[in-house]
């Protein structure tokens, strides 16, 4: 999964050489920055931003930068072309580029608009001027002032449409560390995340499975300890989920599972437990034919015949099969995840 993090050069060299440190150990494909923010004085841009930039482009990190008519000259650069050997990729463009100018850009890196403003008429016009808009990106808001964020929904159906034409979508989700003033209430895209901020992993989750966006991003600039592992569990493509395990089952303790691509609304289907993590033998056991509510732990016994080892999760409340052992269940602390898991996704179980 594609995720990241917020710089603000506001912050400091030494802080903000911190975060990337901790973005680059977590994962992170992305990190979003402005160069254009007013209350953002002092800032060296030509030395101390400069060497931040560096930074992420060595450790890997793309960067997605709002951009304005003054960057080149605040980054010391002669042209604006020269901002990908400072490791930008994207260039969320501020007034002043024309059309074509867009369009000729967007062959060098990933052009950012408003993923709220983009009108038809835009669109037909960078077309007609020669666009390829898989280039494109299009970039929620995040909305530092309570009860101002988009819900899930509204999300949802902005990116279907954008998808649609080509073009990458990209969110916010709130820290849980040092919030970003003047405000200090979180930087969320959806409102409901401003207040389980603490739930890192989940929201970024249902951005990503829920409201098909490609790229989910921290809009604070720090995080807590246990998020920032969160965060790289997220880049590493599953997250724990804390269950209860029969005793002969507890091998299931510590493996990773991913989702099948071609994920069920009824179960977490997991692609290893046929394969890597297969079981050498699943006799029939008294659980069989156990009714399986949401969040049951069940594996295919020998009766399934060739499915023999399958291990499935229940996202819905289930019915009994004489052919699925019952071996465990998701802690109810953690069920809402079998609703955002998905896709290829994985998940670790802990105890």
């Amino acid at each position: 999964m594609k995720a990241g993090i917020s710089l603000y050069f506001g912050s400091g060299a030494e802080e903000n050489e911190r975060i990337i440190e901790r973005a680059a150990e977590a994962g992170a494909t992305h990190a979003f920055t402005s160069l254009h923010i007013p209350e953002e004085r002092g800032v060296d841009y030509a030395g101390d931003a400069r060497r931040l930039l560096r930074r992420l482009r060595d450790a890997g990190i793309g960067l997605i930068a709002d951009v304005g008519p003054d960057t080149c000259e605040k980054l010391g650069c002669a042209r604006i072309e020269e901002l990908e050997d400072l490791g930008f990729t994207h260039l969320r463009l501020d007034y002043g580029f024309t059309i074509e100018q867009t369009v000729e850009l967007s062959r060098r890196f990933r052009i950012v608009f408003n993923a709220s403003t983009i009108t038809r008429d835009e669109i037909a016009a960078w077309r007609a001027a020669g666009a390829d808009l898989s280039r494109f990106s299009a970039c929620h808001n995040y909305y530092p002032k309570r009860y101002t964020g988009l819900d899930i929904q509204a999300v949802r159906e902005v990116n279907g449409l954008l998808a649609a034409q080509g073009f990458e979508t990209i969110a916010f989700v709130p820290g849980d560390g040092r919030l970003r003033g003047p405000l200090c209430e979180g930087l969320p895209t959806v409102e409901d995340h401003r207040e389980r901020a603490d739930r890192l992993a989940f929201n970024m989750l249902e951005l990503a499975h829920m409201a098909g966006t490609d790229i989910v991003l921290v809009g604070d600039p720090d995080l807590t300890e246990g998020s920032w592992g969160r965060l790289g569990q997220i880049c590493a493509g599953y997250v724990d989920v804390r269950c209860n395990v029969r005793p002969e089952y507890s091998f299931l303790l510590g493996q990773i599972h991913h989702d099948r691509p071609d994920s069920s609304g009824f179960i977490f289907r997991s692609q290893e437990s046929r394969t890597s993590l297969r079981p050498p033998m699943v006799p029939v056991d008294e659980t069989a034919s156990a009714p399986r509510p949401a969040g049951s732990i069940a594996i295919s016994n020998e009766r399934y015949l060739r499915y023999e080892g399958e291990l499935e999760i229940a996202r819905v409340d289930l019915p009994g099969d004489g052919r699925m052992n019952v071996v465990g269940e998701v802690d109810p602390r953690d069920l809402d995840y079998l609703a955002v898991v998905r896709s290829g996704f994985g998940l670790r179980f802990i105890g």
